[in-house]
Order: structure tokens, then sequence, then C-alpha cells
């Protein structure tokens, strides 16, 4: 028996606080159709269900063409079987705009329900404030079957206790689960659980923000002897990077553009990228955000610079200099403006005085 786990897919979010909304709506669409193209591969392969655990959509309102490119997906593969725990994003939004939940779609509640798929027990709970404390000690499965069990939440020292989406692993422990199936978490992570069986969180299917870089897809769960294998595929369109990039001793923008291009060589162009300059930098350098993101904009699907670098000034060096540059670096190191204020202001001020802009 084959089955995808998958979770935190947050389809139709805006993204347009990282992301141009042009390039925002392109990526709406872009994750829609990795979750269509997950369903056909599964489809091709074989696999017999699908676990949605949490955050299948990302808010209570939801675009019909969202919803409907879901609802086809499911329903043009009734040979799968499409099971569907609710996380803190989804708000009912999904199952609440439907006249007829297809048949091959299964949900849950707040309390445990299980289905049978051959030898193998699917059991799942949606946890909400009023239902989440004790849920773990409410589980009971039968130790002869194999017992996938489906949560979205945070994993906690006393789950609920600690926080509303919390669930107690320890808890979880010594309770016949061959598989522990999470969603909460956007990075992928699969861990022993006990003697019997694994958890794991498969991650987002795509990176929606630089704050989910690297290899983003779902788990592909096999099951043979009565064990479950679980593997990670990468399946993303587009990888996002955070590449940082240490500039110390360069001045021109030429050698800082040499730096970045030679940093990101091995990214492929249809991934995006947050590039982050560090090192400490004199303030005659020309460094300069965004020419690097206008230089290097065609070379990504996306790009962005962030200046981390530090101002490199030695007061020492100024001491004795009786040009007005030297008088005006003396002035600012001696105000009783923050390291960061000063830094902005000799830089602007130097290449002020330089006759750049």
């Amino acid at each position: 028996m084959k089955l995808i786990h998958c979770a935190d897919l947050h389809l139709d979010a805006r993204m347009e606080s990282s992301l141009p909304k042009e390039k925002a709506k392109e990526r709406r669409l872009e994750l829609l159709r990795t979750f269509t193209r997950m369903v056909e591969r599964a489809a091709s392969e074989g696999v017999d269900a699908v676990l949605l655990c949490g955050d299948l959509f990302d808010g209570k309102t939801i675009a019909v063409r969202a919803r409907n490119c879901v609802l086809d997906a499911i329903q043009r593969h009734p040979q799968m079987d499409f099971y569907y725990l609710q996380g803190n994003h989804d708000q009912n939004s999904f199952l609440s705009e439907l006249s007829v939940i297809p048949e091959n779609l299964k949900t849950f509640g707040k309390e445990w329900t299980s289905y049978e798929l051959g030898d193998v027990v699917i059991t799942g709970a949606e946890m909400t404030e009023e239902t989440a404390e004790g849920l773990e000690d409410r589980l009971n499965l039968d130790t002869d079957r194999i017992n996938i069990v489906m949560l979205h939440g945070m994993i906690t020292e006393y789950g609920a206790k600690d926080q509303k989406e919390g669930f107690s692993l320890k808890k979880c422990k010594g309770k016949s689960i061959d598989y522990l199936a999470l969603g909460h978490i956007h990075r992928y992570r699969q861990e022993r659980l006990d003697d019997r069986g694994i958890w794991c969180y498969p991650g987002c299917l795509e990176g929606r923000g630089f704050d989910e870089c690297g290899q983003k897809g779902y788990v592909q769960l096999e099951i043979v002897d009565h064990q479950v294998c679980a593997d990670f595929v990468p399946f993303a369109e587009r990888t996002l990077h955070e590449v940082q990039v240490d500039i110390t001793g360069l001045l021109t923008q030429e050698e800082i553009c040499r730096a970045v291009q030679e940093a990101v060589l091995t990214i492929p162009g249809k991934d995006m990228v947050k590039m982050i300059l560090t090192g400490e930098v004199p303030p005659e350098a020309e460094k300069d955000e965004g020419w690097l993101e206008k230089w290097l904009e065609h070379d990504f699907y996306f790009l962005k610079v962030k200046d981390e670098t530090r101002l490199l000034i030695r007061p020492e060096d100024y001491q004795y200099d009786i040009s007005l540059k030297g008088e005006f670096v003396r002035q600012v190191m001696a105000s009783d403006l923050s390291e960061r204020e000063k830094e902005q202001i000799l830089r602007l001020g130097i290449r002020a005085l330089a006759g750049e802009d």
C-alpha cells in the first residue's frame, strides 16, 4: 500500500508582503498547480490515499478558482482517498462551501475519528481550544492493526497546557502508533516515536517566504510486511534560498557584484534568492542594494538584497585629518547617536562629500 503525507500547503495565500503583486499572483497559481501535480503523480504511481494534515488553505476566504481546483483534483481521482484534517488556518472554509462532500474525501472531527483502509487504520482529530487538553489520553488503537494517526499542532512538553495548538509527544508513546502524520511545522523532520513507530512533519509543499527556505515537498509512505517506510520527496516548483556574502575588503560595485554572482552560481534561475551582504566595509565602498537587485533581476525568478554589513571606521585614521571629511567623521563619532545611526550618516555624508548621490 502506498500513501502520501503532506501538510501546510496554504493554498490561496496572498504572499504580497514578501513579493511584488504580480509575482504573488503567479505564485498563488503555482501553489495550486503543485498540489494538482502531486495528485497526478500519486495517481500515476498507484497511491491509495493522500493524507492532508492541516492548513490546506491559508484563511477563511478562498477564491472560487482555488476551491474548484482542489475539488476537481479530488473528484477526478475516485480511486484514491483524501483524508483531510483541518488546521488552524483552514477555519472550515473549504468544507462549508461544498454542497456535497465527495465520497473519497474523508474528514475528521474534534474527537478521534477512524477509517479503515485495508489493513491500515487512519485515525485523526482536529485540535481545538475546547477539546485539545487530554486528547492524547483519549486515543485508543488496536495494537494488531497498522495505525496511522493524523494531527496538526506543535510538539510541546505538556501538550495543550503549554499552548492551544500543542500536543505531548510523550503521551503518544506506547499507543500502538506506527506512523504519526503531523502538520503545522513548515520544515521536514522525521524521528522515532517509540520502539514501534515514527513521527514526521513533511513541511510545506512550497516555500512562500524566505522563512521557508530549502527543499520542500511531501513524504511518500509504503507499507510492506506490516512496516511503514517513509521517504521525503522534494517536489516544489521553486526553492527559496538565503545566501550570505561577505564583502569585507571590496570597494567597487563591480567587485561586490562578482562576489555575489559567484555565491549564487549553482542556484537555478527558476528559484528565489535572498542575498544578505555581511562583513566590514569602509564608507567609500560602492555598496547599493537597489543597484545589485536591478543588475541581477533577470538571473532569478525573484531576488532581494539585504544589507547587514558593518561600517569600518577607525577614528584614529581621522584624528589629525584637517579636511572637511575628517571633521565630519569626528563630529559624528563624538555624537550621542546610536551606532546604526552613525553608520548611516557617515556612509551618506562621505559619499556626498565625494560628489556621489
